[in-house]
Order: structure tokens, then C-alpha cells, then sequence
């Protein structure tokens, strides 16, 4: 059972940054990709990016490219998602995820997820 804790949200203005991260326990071979994801009030859950563990390549959507780095820490089981160039329209609910599968570009399906952390970003 894999178990993913997010840490880090905050309260940011427009422009600055912010370094969530997300420490996962109870597994260290069976999980290939992790992400992740936001969600703001009244709409769906959004993918931010994605990462193959082993391979470390990493994906990104169109609106947090350039921005947002998602990095991990491999010996310390820690995933991170670095937030440069923060908007007001980046204010959500932002969710780590983990997954066994190695198909990580196109990956939005997760089986293991955190609870999430608030990030609020003031104009």
C-alpha cells in the first residue's frame, strides 16, 4: 500500500514561488510514475505534471510549462513540484499521485493518491 502525504501549500502573491512536496511510504520498486494534480472549486481535477520515476522524464501540461518543475528525490522517496511565475488562475488544491504503471506520458489515471494542499496565489 502505497501512501503519499503533500506538503508546502501556501498562500503566495502573483509572480512569487512555491515548492510543494509529497512523501511517499510503503513502497520503493512498484511504483513508475508519479504526478501531479490541482483542483480548484467547481471544477474537475486537472493534471500539472507527470514524471517516470526510474527514467526521470518528466511531462507537462500547456498552462504550468516553462513554470512548474516537478522533481523527485529518489533516495529519499520524496516527489516535489516546484511553482515559478505564479498566477492567480493557479489556485487550487494541488494532489501527488502514484501509479505501478510505466506508461507515464499520457498517465492521468493514478491508483494511489494524497490528501492535497491548499495553494493560494493573490493578485
Amino acid at each position: 500500500q502505497v501512501k503519499l502525504a503533500e506538503s508546502g501549500g501556501g498562500s503566495v502573491q502573483a509572480g512569487g514561488s512555491l515548492r510543494l512536496s509529497c512523501a511517499a511510504s510503503g513502497y520503493s520498486y512498484s511504483v513508475y510514475c508519479m504526478g501531479w494534480f490541482r483542483q480548484s472549486p467547481g471544477k474537475q481535477r486537472e493534471w500539472v505534471a507527470n514524471i517516470y520515476t526510474t527514467g526521470g522524464a518528466t511531462y507537462y501540461a500547456d498552462s504550468v510549462k516553462g513554470r512548474f518543475t516537478i522533481t523527485q528525490d529518489r533516495a529519499t522517496n520524496m516527489l516535489y513540484l516546484r511553482m515559478n511565475s505564479v498566477k492567480p488562475e493557479d489556485t487550487a488544491v494541488y494532489y501527488c499521485a502514484a501509479d505501478g504503471s510505466r506508461a507515464c506520458r499520457d498517465r492521468r489515471i493514478f491508483e494511489y493518491w494524497g490528501q492535497g494542499t491548499q495553494v493560494t496565489v493573490s493578485s
